[in-house]
């Protein structure tokens, strides 16, 4: 009879190191055979086959196979649903077990609890564990033992219990001669997948010293390199959150308080799932949103007439990424200069952003229309004019992104700040 086996369900974690589901995976006694999908339910809803992600994606998977060579392994690269995936593997392999990382999004809770429960059917046994944040939402709760939905008292919970226990690592790659020995596979090409080469390149995080040490004084200037640029890698695991946070406890606070937001925006989402489609706050389901589709179209094409808005839009079409004070001020005005449904722009930075997470970028705009948990207060509406003045005043970050600036071919403001401001305080008070 055939040696059993286990799985290791390569997701949101594609790196050997510090990884805890592989290190439980090689810990087992068993040998371990890595397995990575390209999820059809998920490429599916993906708008547009040119999509940087999938690219990267498949780049990162083709540098993990590689590395996994030095083991004499390979991964096991599958397209389809992982449902019918997994009923074939456990046809063709012994499997004693599958070994996975938790994911906290509503469809992937959905799509682990069916495969829980194949699993089961099958007498293999399913093990997941806490791998992309740093606390899950109840090991952070209130005294009354109820979850926080205000981010002050949550961080100073989180700090807590992080200096008396949260420090940890695992040595996942110590392990590696645990892993099967097969003949590498074929990795597919980005064809055989139903996407296109977007000419994106992967690069390997390194920690930007420089700039994580005076983070504090750069990072709301989009004209300067002055952000961590690390959501990406946190997105898709390519670097450890243990690792990260730990770096930001020793050098820089405002940069930790950064990153304990990423675990706070995770809580409410695995707590609070309603808030993907709904407002956190029910009264602001009410709104009256005037959804202008002309108006969205010039807003996603950085045609609005107000400049640090149109700069934000167009970094973000050209690179699938947008600065983060610039994310906070497209998306106000967005909201309560336009009164469209942050809804909408969600969508639209789900659709581009590469370090889409759905926890952040909902509750991220959920704040910034004053819908969510904590959020700014409906009355606060960013000036873009004065937060153009405050945070690219030599105009560096406008002209990178729009060269028609200042000549008769960039467009005239869409809407007159003190207009739209109004008009936003009314529908707001309305509810």
């Amino acid at each position: 009879m055939a040696q059993q086996i286990v799985l290791f369900w390569f997701r949101r974690d594609l790196r050997l190191h510090d990884n805890l589901g592989l290190c439980e995976a090689l810990s087992s006694g068993k040998k371990v055979l890595p397995l990575f999908i390209f999820d059809t339910e998920i490429l599916n809803l993906l708008p547009d086959t040119k999509d940087r992600r999938v690219d990267l994606l498949l780049q990162i998977i083709t540098r993990l196979h590689t590395e996994l060579k030095t083991y004499k392994s390979s991964i096991q690269i599958e397209h389809g649903k992982p449902e019918e995936i997994f009923q074939r593997l456990f046809s063709q392999h012994p499997i004693a077990a599958v070994y996975t990382n938790r994911d906290y999004e509503p469809f992937a809770k959905e799509r682990d609890k069916k495969i829980a429960q194949l699993c089961a059917k099958h007498h293999i046994a399913f093990h997941s564990y806490k791998n992309q944040v740093i606390f899950e939402s109840e090991e952070i709760l209130t005294q009354q033992g109820n979850p926080y939905t205000v981010y002050t008292p949550y961080s100073r919970t989180w700090r807590s219990a992080y200096e008396k226990g949260g420090k940890q690592n695992f040595d996942s790659t110590r392990l590696l001669h645990n892993l099967t020995h097969r003949a590498p596979q074929k990795v597919p090409k980005i064809q055989d997948i139903g996407f296109q080469d977007t000419g994106e390149k992967y690069t390997k995080y390194t920690f930007p010293k420089e700039i994580i040490h005076s983070y504090e004084k750069n990072r709301d200037f989009p004209g300067i390199d002055g952000t961590s640029k690390i959501g990406f890698h946190l997105r898709f695991g390519t670097v450890s959150i243990r690792e990260v946070v730990a770096y930001a406890n020793k050098h820089n606070a405002v940069w930790l308080q950064e990153l304990i937001w990423r675990d706070f925006f995770s809580g409410i989402l695995d707590t609070f799932p309603h808030v993907v489609h709904s407002c956190f706050k029910d009264k602001y389901n009410e709104l009256n949103w005037r959804n202008n589709e002309e108006e969205f179209e010039q807003w996603c094409a950085g045609q609005t007439g107000y400049p640090i808005v149109d700069a934000g839009m167009r970094e973000l079409n050209a690179s699938g990424w947008m600065h983060n004070r610039v994310r906070m001020i497209t998306a106000s005005f967005l909201c309560k200069h336009l009164c469209i449904d942050w809804r909408w722009g969600e969508a639209y930075f789900a659709s581009k952003l590469l370090d889409y997470e759905l926890a952040s970028n909902n509750g991220n705009w959920q704040w910034a229309a004053s819908t969510g948990c904590d959020a700014v207060p409906y009355f606060r509406i960013f000036n873009p004019y004065t937060q153009q003045q405050k945070f690219d005043p030599d105009e560096t970050y406008i002209r990178r992104h729009i060269p028609e600036y200042g000549t008769n071919a960039y467009p005239k403001p869409m809407v007159d700040h003190t207009f739209a401001r109004k008009r936003a305080l009314q529908m707001y008070k309305e509810v």
